[in-house]
């Protein structure tokens, strides 16, 4: 009302301009009031998204427990999954919404599934450009889909199953074989090379056996 009033004012002590009536005073007051009153309502009216937020992190509890079973963390990510999609520009919800999707890319590679952890990865990059832990592990991800023969020439005889995911990757689900007998149980990994091909790599109790290409000989560091 200050600001009104002083500009009544000053159109009254200013020369040669003409003065606002009261009525006219009143009806332009009344105006401004209105307009005022809108734009608050209409902040007032704005949908509130904390109360849905509050449902999400209710099932965030429950998936962040030690003894959370996969259905309870299935339903946390689906219901992030379902705010960010009903308000994409929350904030908080899309960052927490792209963390689970890298969680879960990064799962996803270390169970062989390359190419579905590199659709998780590129939908983080396609709201996120810059973010470096998505293009980090769509670049490993992309390099475990083939394996090169320097790789395979890296292998050591001896080597677990554990350094040899570390070098090439675990192999994607169903490229597995396992024989059992007393005493002994046998494994192949297989995997794509680049360049087109097959290669295997061989344990005998856990252990690197023998590795090779199909299109080639045994590799030789592993004759003895």
């Amino acid at each position: 009302m200050a600001i009104i009033g002083f500009a009544f004012f000053a159109c009254q002590e200013s020369a040669g301009r003409a003065k606002l009536s009261p009525v006219r005073v009143f009806a332009l007051v009344s105006a401004l009031g209105m307009l005022v009153a809108a734009g608050c309502g209409g902040r007032g009216a704005q949908p509130d998204h904390q109360a849905e937020w509050r449902d999400v992190l209710r099932h965030k509890k429950a998936a962040a427990s030690s003894d959370a079973t996969p259905h309870q963390k299935q339903v946390y990510a689906d219901s992030v999954r379902a705010f960010v999609t009903k308000h994409p520009n929350h904030g908080r919800a899309r960052e927490v919404w792209q963390r689970i999707q890298l969680e879960f890319a990064n799962d996803l590679v270390a169970m062989g599934r390359y190419q579905d952890a590199i659709h998780f990865y590129r939908a983080v990059i396609a709201h996120d450009p810059s973010n470096e832990d998505a293009k980090r592990g769509i670049a490993g991800a992309m390099a475990h889909l083939a394996v090169t023969r320097e790789k395979l020439l890296a292998l050591e005889k001896g080597m677990s199953h554990r350094e040899v995911a570390q070098l090439l990757g675990k192999p994607v689900p169903g490229w597995q074989v396992t024989n059992s007998r007393p005493g002994v149980t046998m494994e192949a990994w297989y995997y794509r090379m680049q360049g087109g091909g097959l290669a295997a790599v061989y344990f005998r109790n856990g252990k690197v056996l023998a590795a090779e290409e199909t299109s080639d000989a045994r590799l030789g560091r592993f004759s003895s």
